[in-house]
């Protein structure tokens, strides 16, 4: 594992690469930050060099002049610069999709695909969208951080764990300043890169029927539903989510010699039981 500290326009950036080969970067949500990802870096990092870092204000990394969102496309820019990577693919959970669909609107040239997990920050909402959204704003408006995050089939200690992983965070959903500039689905169509949406199908934030209408303007685009998974499907259901990122990968031809660790290749939990 390589890791650094990045001094960017306001802030510093923390960050880590794990593994070698095309470059996949891994973009957390509010209650998140590097840590997170635990359950993808083993299957991703077998044949690609897997990217995580802190948004400024998260984990490691420290907003110094409190842009917040509006430094996180930047943050990300000089990051990929620093760290060489000409062409990435790009995987973001809830608020870290913002900053990937701002870095694919900025420099399309530079992402080998897209996946946009429980999420729709980034994209403008627009009539039953936005009807939608707005209810789920107000259902979920005084929950608790692990009731809004986490199915309610999610096991206990899921939630104690993510908890602790939040509690490393300068920032959070009250706190966060800045905002995303939002663009239309349909600008994301004909970019010349697949473009994943996954969503939990118990997702309270993002309810998936916004999800699939937001997904069915992105032309190209395809959508994939996790059953028994609320906001964090990478973190309730990691296999599917990890094999549909690997099947994404290899889509875009974007996976080093090692090949796709998928769940039913040796060395890689089986699912399902013998064959």
């Amino acid at each position: 594992m390589d890791s650094g500290l990045l001094a960017t326009a306001g802030a510093e950036i923390y960050w880590q690469a794990h593994g070698e080969g095309p470059a996949v970067v891994l973009a957390h949500g509010i209650g998140g930050n590097h840590a997170i990802w635990y359950r993808q870096l083993d299957a991703l990092a077998r044949s690609n060099r897997v990217i995580l870092f802190d948004h400024r204000g998260f984990g490691l990394s420290r907003d110094l002049d409190g842009r917040g969102r509006d430094g996180f496309v930047d943050d990300l820019a000089a990051l990929l610069d620093h760290l060489g990577e000409a062409k990435v693919a790009l995987v973001g959970q809830s608020m870290g999709a913002g900053s990937c669909i701002g870095f694919a609107h900025r420099a399309p040239e530079r992402v080998a695909a897209l996946a946009i997990c429980d999420s729709l920050h980034g994209i403008a909402e627009t009539g039953e969208v936005k009807a939608i959204m707005d209810v789920a704003r107000a259902k979920t408006a005084s929950m608790g951080q692990i009731e809004r995050v986490l199915g309610a089939a999610a096991p206990r200690e899921l939630a104690a764990l993510y908890a602790q992983i939040a509690s490393f965070n300068a920032a959070d959903r009250h706190s966060l300043t800045g905002l995303f500039d939002a663009q239309p689905a349909a600008a994301l169509s004909g970019k010349g890169f697949p473009v994943l949406f996954l969503c939990g199908t118990d997702d309270r934030l993002f309810p998936v029927e916004a999800v699939r209408m937001v997904q069915a303007e992105v032309a190209g685009s395809f959508l994939v539903e996790i059953n028994d998974a609320g906001h964090s499907a990478f973190l309730e259901q990691p296999v599917q989510f990890n094999d549909t990122l690997l099947s994404l990968l290899q889509m875009a031809g974007h996976v080093g010699k090692g090949g796709a660790a998928h769940s039913n290749t040796a060395g890689y939990a089986c699912v399902g039981g013998q064959a």
